[in-house]
């Protein structure tokens, strides 16, 4: 039996729809926007795909299927996922009033919100590991090369700077950061074991062999650790920051779908309780 979206004390679990409402955008403008992110997002990894196994001299459809080792296309793949995902809620909620995320189990609306909370966080964690760690120039001689890097390692940090500005999202629960650090501890795990099928370490700083050995390697860990904290609290003042002064300040207290008079009722009445 499906759980009711219901907290125990009555409530919906997103009663105001802030994950799929805009303080700016209409519902279906949002709806498209994120559908087109998505399908951006999808459609530059399938190129990717199709031109490294077309690459023989790289390695072929082997190298292709080698990225799926590395965190930056992995959280690639998430923000794909998450719009798309993102789009048919919020195109539901414009289309009826009612998100089709108001109709899910509640471990699955609690696990929207932490996928959320990993699509705000871990694109600026692999922006910054990037261009600050990995990048060492010159810029690309190939066009494709620069932009396959451009939509990875860069308009990834706009597609999350757009969910943290621009949606009604309030600050996620801090709970959230055991969540994070658990799946980056989860990803050092694919990253050795990838080095154990396939003989390759997918980040060079994560080779013991390196200067400074192992003592480097967890210096490394814990400093993406501790950066990993420190976006999220930024983050979480960013949306803070939104909040205060597009609806306390502002008065914008959203964009609502015609057919919903439940968010505009709660908004209005306890504006701070979502």
């Amino acid at each position: 039996m499906v759980r009711s979206p219901f907290r125990s004390n009555g409530e919906p679990w997103d009663p105001s729809h802030r994950f799929v409402t805009s303080w700016l955008l209409r519902p279906a403008v949002l709806a498209f926007l994120r559908g087109l992110f998505g399908i951006y997002i999808l459609v530059t990894l399938i190129v990717v795909i199709i031109y490294d196994c077309r690459n023989l001299d790289l390695g072929g459809c082997a190298a292709a299927g080698d990225t799926f080792s590395y965190f930056t296309v992995l959280t690639y793949w998430g923000l794909a996922f998450y719009f798309i995902v993102a789009a048919i809620h919020t195109a539901t909620y414009a289309r009826t009033g009612s998100a089709l995320l108001d109709r899910f189990p509640r471990f699955l609306q609690q696990a929207h919100g932490l996928f959320y909370s990993t699509i705000t966080v871990y694109p600026f964690i692999v922006t910054a590991v990037y261009w600050g760690k990995l990048y060492a120039g010159p810029w690309f001689p190939l066009r494709f090369d620069a932009w396959r890097n451009v939509s990875q390692h860069a308009m990834n940090s706009g597609f999350a700077l757009f969910e943290i500005v621009f949606a009604r999202t309030a600050p996620q629960p801090w709970v959230h950061v055991a969540g994070l650090i658990v799946l980056l501890a989860l990803y050092l795990g694919l990253a050795y074991i990838t080095r154990a099928t396939k003989g390759f370490y997918v980040y060079s700083f994560l080779d013991p062999a390196q200067k400074g050995g192992s003592g480097m390697i967890a210096a490394y860990v814990f400093g993406i650790a501790v950066g990993c904290l420190v976006v999220f609290a930024i983050v979480q003042g960013l949306i803070w920051v939104r909040r205060w002064a597009t609806e306390t300040k502002g008065g914008m207290t959203g964009k609502f779908a015609r057919a919903d008079r439940l968010a505009v009722d709660i908004e209005m009445v306890r504006p701070n309780k979502s």
